[in-house]
């Protein structure tokens, strides 16, 4: 199940048609769930978690032996070394394991991913969109691509080389905020839409739109 329905799916289609109408830029949007797995993120937590157990069983030996020889009956033994080993091994395990498995749940996993990990790879996520669906796809190489990741709470604007060389990556900031204050609020496609009309109003400044100019993408939302 996605995140919009029919008639959210068309406030922002809309705006897309309206955009265009003024503009030979071509706005393509990208609704995301996520834009990565983390599976890597994931494996360093568990890692690190189980080496950090057995750091702790380092440099506490006595501590751990001495609650494992009460919980097998509370008979004092000399532990060798190969028993040591299975020992500390089994704490890593089971650490490991462990930290694994409360990812699972998405809130917790999300929330331990660092903040400069989600930004990289949502604007890698949105790189990639755009080369797929808007890059060099237009005559005038006039493509951008609005790029939402929910579960990242981040947003990005690419565009195409035409529209780089004059527009300032900066100048896409109105149009950014104006669309994430929208989201904060629970309004994905009205968010949506304001980005769309703001980024608009920056394409007809710099490309307006000639008599003869054909929709080259398709204006609808693609929801991922």
């Amino acid at each position: 199940m996605g995140y919009l329905n029919e008639e959210q799916h068309r406030i922002v289609s809309d705006a897309v048609a309206q955009a265009e109408a003024h503009t030979a830029g071509e706005i393509v949007t990208v609704l995301a769930d996520r834009s990565d797995g983390y599976t890597d993120v994931a494996l360093w937590w568990a890692i690190a978690a189980a080496f950090t157990a057995m750091s702790v069983f380092a440099l506490f030996p006595e501590l751990y032996l001495t609650a494992l020889d009460r919980f097998m009956g509370g008979w004092g033994s000399e532990w060798t070394h190969g028993e040591i080993l299975t020992v500390v091994i089994a704490i890593g395990l089971a650490k490991f394991l462990g930290v694994l498995a409360v990812q699972l749940w998405q809130p917790l996993k999300f929330w331990l991913i660092p903040p400069p990990v989600k930004s990289a790879r949502v604007r890698e996520a949105a790189i990639r969109h755009f080369k797929v669906g808007a890059e060099r796809r237009t005559h005038g190489r006039t493509g951008v691509l609005i790029y939402l990741s929910m579960r990242e709470h981040r947003a990005e604007i690419v565009a195409d080389e035409a529209i780089a060389g004059e527009v300032a990556p900066e100048v896409w900031g109105e149009a950014m905020a104006d669309m994430l204050a929208e989201i904060k609020k629970g309004q994905i496609a009205e968010g949506m839409a304001a980005g769309v009309r703001d980024v608009g109003a920056v394409l007809s400044e710099h490309f307006p739109r000639a008599e003869d100019d054909v929709n080259e993408l398709p204006d609808r939302l693609i929801e991922v």
